[in-house]
């Protein structure tokens, strides 16, 4: 799944995404820290794993995701 990054805090490594519908999604630390990001920008692309309605990692829509 693809969104955009809406909002990113560096300190708590969590943030927000908009879905293409436009859903926002919030994403923690846990979900960040999987993947191999240091940090992102509003508007960013992203491409997301999503399990049971959560973010669960977190990277640029460039790169793959496990699994």
């Amino acid at each position: 799944m693809q969104a955009t990054v809406r909002g990113f805090d560096e300190v708590t490594r969590s943030g927000t995404v908009f879905l293409d519908d436009g859903t926002v999604l919030p994403f923690g630390a846990p979900a960040f820290d999987a993947g191999p990001l240091r940090l992102l920008r509003s508007g960013q692309r992203v491409r997301l794993v999503v399990t049971d309605g959560e973010i669960t990692y977190i990277t640029l829509s460039t790169f793959p995701v496990p699994g």
